[in-house]
């Protein structure tokens, strides 16, 4: 599936009950989602940025929040010495890997990221 594919679908509610993505899904998924790479416990996605500075950083976060509390699907977001941001996601009631995972990196993907110097999207190298 294509990251264009994953953004025209809608995160979808999930209590337990779904299964967790198998590795070839998971790698299927992240080579649409190349800036994502797969955590060593091959549970959760990650992608990080460097910001210009603080203030890019935190609009950065609410745009995903806003975008997330619409998807009903919420990111792990981390902030690190003022401008270093890391996104985390996984599925926490199944405690792995759904489909709604790489939905919602997709749809983050097309946020307008403030990199340190072009005022462009990070490209995940950085952080």
């Amino acid at each position: 599936m294509s990251r264009q594919e994953l953004t025209t679908k809608k995160c979808v509610p999930c209590e337990g009950g779904v299964p967790v993505c198998t590795r070839e899904e998971t790698d299927r998924h992240l080579h649409a989602l190349s800036d994502w790479q797969l955590t060593s416990d091959g549970k959760r996605i990650h992608r990080s940025w460097v910001a210009k500075d603080f203030m890019t950083a935190i609009r950065f976060f609410q745009q995903v929040a806003e975008l997330a509390e619409a998807e009903g699907h919420h990111p792990d977001l981390h902030l690190a010495n003022y401008r270093q941001v890391t996104i985390e996601i996984w599925t926490h009631a199944i405690g792995g890997l759904s489909e709604n995972d790489f939905i919602l990196a997709a749809k983050i993907d097309r946020i307008p990221f403030g990199a340190e110097g072009n005022g462009e999207r990070g490209t995940g190298a950085e952080g």
